[in-house]
């Protein structure tokens, strides 16, 4: 059996939450680790995103985001190279998210229950990684952007 490691990153307003996902995870014999940066009312998003997209590229682990809405650590998570991070919202989008687009990590807002928020968390870990050559083609073709070495005039139109 593959030990799985997940990265808990939260912001202020996903505080709410972390004593929630941690337990769950540890029941589930998940090993987790948050970011050692402390919350207060004052903390900013980016600070979290940046710092559990280091640890899940240094460990080749996953990552969660949690903050008002998902989106904002979204896309502070989505400038480091080598994440994909995906703005989730129930089990389908935490599905396609890994197998379709590779992501490592998944974020979300605090306007989920936590009954939600423990089916997408399932769904992202059980799902696969993507083996289908359409989706590793469209993988590759996003870290080509990311590497500034995408040719758009290869592209037979």
């Amino acid at each position: 059996m593959i030990k799985i490691k997940i990265f808990l990153g939260v912001d202020h307003q996903g505080a709410k939450y972390k004593d929630d996902i941690i337990t769950y995870l540890k029941n589930n014999g998940i090993d987790i680790e948050t970011s050692e940066l402390k919350n207060s009312d004052a903390d900013d998003y980016p600070d979290f995103a940046y710092d559990i997209c280091k640890k899940v590229l240094q460990e080749n682990a996953l990552g969660i985001l949690v903050c008002g809405s998902g989106i904002g650590m979204s896309i502070a998570a989505n400038k480091v190279k080598g994440i994909r991070c995906a703005r989730v919202f129930d089990e389908n989008d935490a599905f396609t998210a890994k197998n379709h687009n590779g992501a490592n990590i998944i974020a979300f807002g605090t306007n989920l229950s936590l009954d939600t928020i423990y089916k997408i968390i399932d769904t992202f870990i059980a799902t696969k990684s993507p083996c289908e050559e359409r989706h590793l083609r469209r993988i590759e073709k996003v870290m080509k952007i990311e590497n500034g070495d995408y040719n758009l005039s290869l592209i037979h139109i």
